[in-house]
């Protein structure tokens, strides 16, 4: 009897012990277990993150963080991390989020526009993935990946077309600049090469071009008609004498680093520099910035007339006043120079 009744208590210790194991299980795997109010949050993992770095990422948005390592030692999470960008909604269990932070990469959408040059738009994609801006630029700037896909230092930057484009949060710099390569390449269909071919432009050409007319102007309703400006100054051998390419040369010189030139003298078209457009014939070795779509359009699409001269309206702000001669054409700069005058802009 005696022998019966240590059985019986036994049986009774390991029930409770049985179903004390049950609840903790139950509850470790079942019970919602997020802290935070929004409806979703996202987790970011580095590559080569350990468990405990993603534990402390996890830490502030679980109610009950032991749970959760429990059920991802029991689930072999501790020892097969997964880089990316994870979601986790309010609500989730610890096995739901496990499962996500394993296979539910969500892709960002990465975006970027008037990047003046490849360190800055380095710097931009950095904070948008998980590459840091130094491998960025390292990739982006590969000598052997721009001499096969035919671009050089000074032309590297148009191969990037402003827009937002999905990437995963943990791709690598190589695979965002092959990206970019690839979305570059469908950018440039028949028709747009086409049209670069009936101006007598590389596409090198039209993008640096197309940097100039977006630095003059970022009014698409006229961007067309400098675009067409230039165009006949290039057809006719008469220089560019594009303020904008100026500007760009005086601030690659120590003098002018941190200090903005609002009106162009002649001592700045005195700069000795390949992107002199005052200087030199031709266009610059390269684009001055990243030109908006609009530009680029506004180059092939360019309007044909006769005007050879333009200089901003001082009566409708961001506007240009054109011009067919060199007589027109000073009395409008005379006008607009009396307004940067008036306005106390003398350098």
């Amino acid at each position: 009897m005696y022998i019966k009744k240590i059985l019986l208590a036994i049986v009774i210790i390991g029930l409770i012990v049985a179903g004390y194991f049950a609840y903790y299980v139950y509850g470790a795997m079942f019970e919602p277990n997020t802290s935070f109010e929004a409806e979703t949050t996202f987790v970011n993992i580095s590559k080569g993150s350990d468990y405990e770095d993603v534990r402390e990422q996890l830490k502030p948005l679980l109610k009950d963080i032991e749970t959760f390592d429990a059920l991802a030692k029991q689930k072999k999470y501790t020892d097969r991390i997964k880089s990316g960008r994870f979601l986790i909604k309010r609500g989730m269990n610890n096995n739901d989020i496990i499962n996500s932070i394993r296979v539910n990469n969500v892709p960002v959408k990465v975006t970027f526009n008037n990047q003046e040059t490849i360190a800055k738009l380095a710097g931009r994609i950095a904070k948008q993935i998980d590459a840091d801006s130094l491998s960025l630029l390292n990739a982006m700037m590969d000598k052997n990946f721009l001499d096969e896909n035919g671009f050089k230092p000074e032309t590297a930057l148009g191969m990037y077309i402003p827009n937002s484009y999905e990437l995963f949060w943990n791709s690598s710099a190589e695979r965002f600049r092959d990206r970019m390569l690839k979305e570059y390449k469908a950018f440039w269909n028949a028709s747009r090469k086409e049209k670069a071919k009936e101006i007598g432009l590389s596409e090198s050409e039209v993008i640096a071009l197309a940097s100039i007319v977006y630095e003059e102007s970022k009014q698409p309703s006229e961007q067309p008609r400098i675009a067409g400006v230039y165009l006949n100054r290039i057809r006719i051998g008469m220089p560019l004498q594009a303020d904008p390419t100026i500007r760009f040369a005086a601030y690659k010189l120590p003098k002018y680093r941190n200090t903005v030139i609002k009106r162009v003298l002649n001592v700045h078209k005195e700069i000795a520099s390949p992107y002199n457009t005052y200087m030199n014939r031709g266009l610059p070795p390269g684009l001055i910035a990243m030109p908006d779509v609009s530009a680029i359009n506004a180059v092939l699409n360019n309007e044909k007339h006769q005007y050879l001269y333009f200089v901003a309206d001082a009566k409708r702000l961001g506007y240009h006043r054109f011009a067919k001669t060199l007589a027109q054409h000073n009395a409008n700069a005379r006008a607009y120079h009396a307004y940067l005058s008036s306005q106390g802009i003398y350098k």
